[in-house]
């Protein structure tokens, strides 16, 4: 069979979800992938990569004992690359696992290959095995995420210096680490082998990083940062990458500095994987980064039965809002009649630690002139934490002080990812402090934070 209702180019988020609800929705429905199995970048060295290996570094090192133990307290005493590798290809297979099932019981047909457009209709596949296949559609989904940065400048050797890809392809654990790019990845990778104990530099050009962050979470997180050693050096400005007379590499800066490490991450920027798609062959263009133009509430391209979804669109480049691009892209594409998606959707950031917002920030709520109140609660003061022996972590909540409507909340610290979704949903809902203040929560628990700050804000809070 070479014609169906959908074809989707590429397995991540954004092309799972859509390949299978099209297919529940009764479409014949193809998903191509460049890589000999499924998954796309969030599989294989993306999302579950980074946090697979965060989850073992965290486990045996013993970082989360170190409140009660000390910081010389280890699981393990000595972990390298071998140890990183066990659990990630236990992983992955398992995720791989997962979805080749998933396709099979909805009836998705998966073919492995490099897909290129010929015209608005028709791909051709250059399968694994050499030949070449030509596929039909009446609607596309491309979903082909993202691959890292490399500029010209930067002498890339995949074995000291290298990017995010190349890190996961064969984890190993150097004595120092340079990062220059202080975005997502950057700020994960970074944490992740401070955590090891390796000694840490981390440089962005610019004088601010994740700004989509509310500035106290960041002013916490450099704070933390900085206890434990890591050297971040903001506003520094790389003039070249070269490697010493030991083949170390050797970040010479702007100002003249140099950093010396056994091994550098470039992970400044990602480009959307378009470059050999043929999208000229569909009147579709992309911008200086390869990524695609898409209506934001279908998804649709410049092409009406071409969607596009996932890392490839842009921002905000999360699994969890790249799933929900891919659903809602199948169901303009056959007609299915969506709702408005809710408002407000938490990033995460699965650093060491976390961090994890959803609303708006306070600089966001001082920019419209919204009178407010801020609460915060440090975990070291809920028994929870104390129990856990957390030394470190916040939650801040922001309110109307007009409404009493909860307008953002923002964590940094110990699960702080999962804790967020207790003010994802007030938020949506349009609760006020007051939901805070007059319910009950299990005790005792890390989650009992949104009381504390609520009660907090609300001693601060003009009285009527």
């Amino acid at each position: 069979m070479n014609r169906y209702d959908l074809v989707v180019i590429g397995s991540g988020p954004a092309g799972r979800r859509a390949a299978v609800q099209a297919a529940k929705l009764g479409k014949s429905v193809l998903v191509v992938e460049n890589r000999l199995r499924v998954g796309g970048v969030s599989v294989h060295t993306g999302t579950i990569p980074s946090k697979t290996l965060r989850e073992t570094v965290l486990n045996l090192s013993g970082w989360r004992e170190r409140g009660f133990y000390g910081r010389a307290y280890r699981v393990k005493q000595t972990i390298d690359g071998s140890d990183l590798g066990i659990r990630l290809d236990k992983t992955l297979e398992h995720e791989v696992d997962v979805l080749e099932h998933q396709f099979q019981r909805n009836g998705v047909r998966t073919l492995g290959g490099i897909a290129r457009f010929i015209d608005a209709n028709r791909l051709q596949v250059s399968c694994a095995d050499g030949d070449d296949r030509l596929v039909e559609a009446d609607r596309f989904v491309i979903a082909v995420g993202t691959v890292p940065y490399r500029p010209d400048t930067i002498p890339f050797d995949d074995q000291v210096i290298l990017d995010s890809d190349g890190l996961v392809g064969e984890p190993r654990v150097p004595r120092s680490l340079t990062v220059i790019g202080a975005g997502v990845i950057g700020i994960e990778y970074a944490t992740i082998f401070s955590a090891l104990d390796v000694p840490v530099t981390l440089i962005e050009p610019r004088d601010t990083f994740l700004d989509f962050v509310d500035r106290e979470i960041i002013e916490e997180f450099v704070h933390q940062l900085r206890d434990r050693g890591v050297s971040v050096r903001t506003g520094a400005k790389v003039e070249r990458v070269e490697k010493d007379a030991a083949g170390w590499p050797v970040c010479v800066l702007a100002d003249g500095r140099q950093v010396r490490s056994e091994m550098l991450l470039y992970a400044a920027g990602r480009m959307g994987a378009t470059a050999d798609l043929g999208l000229e062959h569909c009147g579709i263009e992309t911008d200086g980064r390869g990524r695609i133009s898409v209506d934001p509430e279908t998804f649709q391209t410049s092409a009406p039965h071409i969607y596009a979804a996932g890392d490839v669109i842009g921002f905000p480049s999360l699994a969890s809002t790249s799933m929900e691009q891919g659903r809602i892209a199948a169901c303009h594409a056959f007609g299915l009649p969506m709702p408005p998606a809710p408002k407000y959707f938490p990033y995460g950031i699965y650093a060491v630690p976390e961090i994890s917002t959803v609303g708006m920030s306070e600089q966001e709520v001082r920019e419209r002139g919204i009178a407010h109140e801020c609460g915060i609660a440090r975990f070291r003061e809920t028994s929870r934490g104390h129990i856990m022996g957390l030394d470190h972590g916040l939650m801040k909540m922001i309110f109307s002080i007009k409404t009493k409507r909860l307008l953002g909340v923002h964590i940094i610290g110990e699960g702080a990812t999962e804790l967020i979704h207790i003010g994802q949903a007030v938020l949506n809902l349009k609760g006020t402090i007051d939901y805070f203040i007059e319910n009950t929560f299990n005790y005792p628990t890390l989650a009992e934070a949104y009381k504390i700050a609520a009660l907090d804000a609300w001693n601060r809070m003009p009285r009527e």
